[in-house]
């Protein structure tokens, strides 16, 4: 109905997301919807938080896991919870931008010591519309602080990190009410609010038209989420070896999966060349990258590929720096991206499949980059495994699908669920044998 730029700001050095800016895009959204709406979900990214006084305002615009706060962090809560305890309550990949660092990097700053509750970017977004404070299991659990058995707030990450155990708002769970639409502004005054599965992960999980349990997922947009979907978490030392995340989904599943750079490579990229007054046409350039052989593969998960900045000149550095051919022209450097990421999902998927025991005969691809041809056959090819790619909207798709539930609309579990995203555009990719 409706789409808004998400643009993130610098305010006093630290780059933040601009909340009026979304607030005033999903106002003008909702009004857009028109007066017939059963309910309304939020799903979003993961790990970043806002933090609200005693009277329940907002203490200035969120921090963007992207800035540089947290450099040097895991390191320092390392010496106070060491990584193999922190794995074994919590299952989470160990990433800079995980909120539990981003907690500890702010922990002396006059918002944190002002602040009464801390909500994660969905559940901000639920208060403001309802004013109910809940912290929603499948985005809570990907922040550091939750015990993966308990499915609750771990209290003993919070305590010897010196952070307020109370801070977080009580755990509710996908599927449950949240109230109803305070605000007259957005023309849904009284339409009731459902809690889904408010990780966009989540949700886009529960998007994906798997017609069997032997599935890898790909959830494809900045980051790129890869791994397979369990009935429990996998807390193996071979796990947290390899980095894992353990997410809690929708219906009490588990995602076993890793956080793969994704086509942030490439949105930056396209930044930069645009910025330096060589603005590019993506389509040709995948069609300029379709004609080219591989060559160069770097690493999207290395430290140097986080943050914004020069994304051309950085690949080329590395691809210096481990002796392969250097990427010139843009063409190239997008097929550098494009075989680095289908690497990265080979590698990650394989892996899946060694920690948890599960058999795939499947590769679901799903979220923007089911737009990008290339990439899809460029990942069957070396994962040599058919992928099966869309919905585009898989997230938007999982929101509504968990919604509908809960209004009545729609029964079952996961399996019936995903019966309704037949009907959507998909399109398959053999693997080409090399």
């Amino acid at each position: 109905m409706y789409r808004f730029d998400n643009t993130p700001i610098r305010v006093g050095g630290v780059l933040q997301w601009d909340m009026e800016s979304i607030w005033h895009g999903i106002v003008t959204g909702l009004r857009a919807c028109g007066s017939d709406l059963a309910s309304i979900g939020i799903d979003s990214w993961a790990v970043d938080y806002g933090l609200l006084d005693e009277s329940g305002k907002l203490l200035g615009n969120p921090v963007h896991y992207r800035d540089r706060r947290t450099d040097g962090v895991p390191e320092q809560v390392d010496a106070l919870v060491p990584p193999d305890r922190l794995f074994e309550v919590t299952g989470i990949q160990r990433m800079p931008i995980n909120t539990i660092y981003q907690l500890y990097a702010e922990r002396h700053s006059a918002a944190l010591q002002s602040a009464r509750h801390a909500l994660l970017i969905p559940d901000l977004l639920v208060h403001r519309l309802t004013g109910a404070l809940g912290s929603e299991l499948t985005n809570a659990s990907t922040t550091g602080l939750l015990d993966q058995r308990r499915k609750d707030w771990a209290p003993d990450v919070f305590a010897p990190l010196g952070l307020p155990e109370g801070l977080f708002a009580p755990i509710v769970h996908p599927g449950s009410p949240a109230g109803t639409v305070l605000d007259e502004a957005t023309g849904q005054q009284g339409v009731p609010v459902v809690r889904v599965g408010s990780h966009d992960t989540a949700s886009a999980v529960v998007g994906v038209p798997a017609q069997t349990t032997d599935f890898a997922f790909i959830s494809s947009g900045t980051w790129s989420l890869v791994g397979v979907e369990l009935p429990g978490p996998v807390l193996t030392e071979d796990a947290r070896k390899a980095n894992f995340s353990n997410e809690i989904g929708v219906d009490g599943t588990v995602r076993l999966l890793r956080n793969v750079m994704g086509l942030w490579l490439l949105q930056e990229s396209l930044r930069q060349w645009a910025a330096d007054g060589d603005p590019q046409d993506l389509a040709a350039l995948l069609e300029g990258a379709a004609s080219l052989e591989a060559d160069a593969v770097v690493d999207v998960d290395a430290a140097v590929f986080l943050h914004p900045g020069d994304m051309p000149a950085r690949i080329r550095e590395e691809c210096r720096r481990t002796g392969q051919p250097v990427p010139e022209h843009p063409a190239q450097l997008v097929r550098c991206i494009l075989d680095s990421l289908a690497d990265a999902y080979r590698r990650t998927i394989r892996a899946a499949a060694a920690l948890s025991g599960k058999r795939i005969e499947v590769i679901h691809l799903v979220g923007g980059g089911a737009q990008n041809s290339l990439l899809c056959q460029l990942t069957a090819d070396r994962c040599d495994l058919p992928v099966v790619a869309g919905p585009v909207e898989a997230a938007a798709l999982g929101n509504v699908l968990v919604q509908a539930r809960a209004d009545g609309a729609i029964q079952g579990g996961l399996a019936e669920l995903r019966h309704h995203i037949a009907s959507q555009q998909l399109r398959r990719y053999e693997p080409r044998r090399r």
